[in-house]
């Protein structure tokens, strides 16, 4: 199953469009992100050797394609068909060239193309079921081989220890970040619920002191 989707531009690492998420794991997916971030920076200073490869990483696997200075690139599960998963890059980066290529080289701010999320979304579900007779068909194409695509670990391609360090760092930033913005949330909340019925609370308390001093006195 294909868990995320980005696509960069390999000369500055610009990312340009993104598959985004409905939330779930929210912690993997920020490590994951901020995993696929630094593979893209590595690419700009030409620390890569295929065009094609793909990266084991967790219970995962980063497939990427590179092509006309851009990144196209996906991580799944390691169950996913790797062969499935270069061909839905190879759908991904023919339509991306296809309305964007113009202006690849001139996008100035990240996530330029965003747009094409829905794209990547209607793609995705296509290749959710491995099982369709289209998948199937796919699978047994001859003509598409992917043996030849290098398989390396993420250690090796982002480096031993440090830089994973800073990934597992910026992604406890990250939820940290989440976590105080929600605390933060829940008392804004509280601060106007009691705004808003605290006056009618202290009515209806002195409602209930007359009337209760009334009965007294009668």
């Amino acid at each position: 199953m294909v868990k995320l989707t980005m696509i960069a531009r390999v000369t500055d690492g610009l990312p340009l469009a993104e598959g985004l998420d409905d939330g779930r794991d929210q912690k993997d997916s920020d490590f994951y992100k901020q995993q696929a971030k630094l593979l893209f920076k590595n690419l700009s200073k030409g620390q890569h050797e295929a065009s094609r490869m793909s990266i084991e990483t967790g219970s995962y696997f980063f497939h990427y394609i590179i092509e006309g200075r851009v990144c196209y690139l996906t991580m799944c599960d390691r169950s996913y068909p790797k062969k499935l998963a270069f061909q839905y890059l190879e759908d991904l980066k023919n339509e991306f060239e296809r309305v964007n290529g113009s202006q690849i080289e001139t996008a100035a701010r990240p996530y330029a193309f965003i747009k094409f999320d829905t794209y990547i979304q209607k793609t995705k579900k296509l290749y959710l079921d491995t099982r369709t007779q289209r998948n199937i068909a796919k699978l047994n194409d001859e003509l598409y081989e992917v043996h030849q695509i290098m398989t390396r670990n993420v250690q090796e391609v982002l480096g031993v220890g440090e830089k994973l360090d800073q990934v597992s760092e910026m992604s406890s930033r990250l939820t940290s970040d989440t976590r105080i913005y929600a605390d933060k949330a829940k008392d804004l909340n509280r601060q106007a619920f009691i705004r808003k019925y605290a006056p009618v609370a202290i009515v209806i308390g002195v409602v209930i002191i007359l009337f209760w001093a009334k009965n007294k006195i009668w």
